[in-house]
């Protein structure tokens, strides 16, 4: 099966280093993906499928664990306790 060899160390470090410039992109546009196209394709294009929809689910994960760490997590309030 084509495309389903592992990458090798040069892919890795061109899709990981494609990923970062992307990931830098939005963060210095406060993600805004249509400002960072060119780099989303240049991501997309230098990591196999599976990676780009694992990146793409980690981020989302670091940003919501960066809001809690920055608004700090709030649990409801236990019920009964006076």
């Amino acid at each position: 099966a084509a495309g389903m060899a592992a990458p090798t160390m040069e892919e890795r470090k061109a899709c990981w280093g494609a990923r970062d410039e992307f990931w830098q992109c939005l963060d210095s546009h406060g993600d805004d993906a249509a400002k960072c196209e060119k780099l989303r394709q240049a991501f997309e294009s230098r990591c196999p499928q599976q990676w780009v929809k694992h990146f793409d689910k980690r981020r989302d994960f670091l940003k919501y664990k960066k809001k809690l760490e920055t608004e700090g997590y709030h649990p409801p309030e236990a019920a009964g306790k006076s």
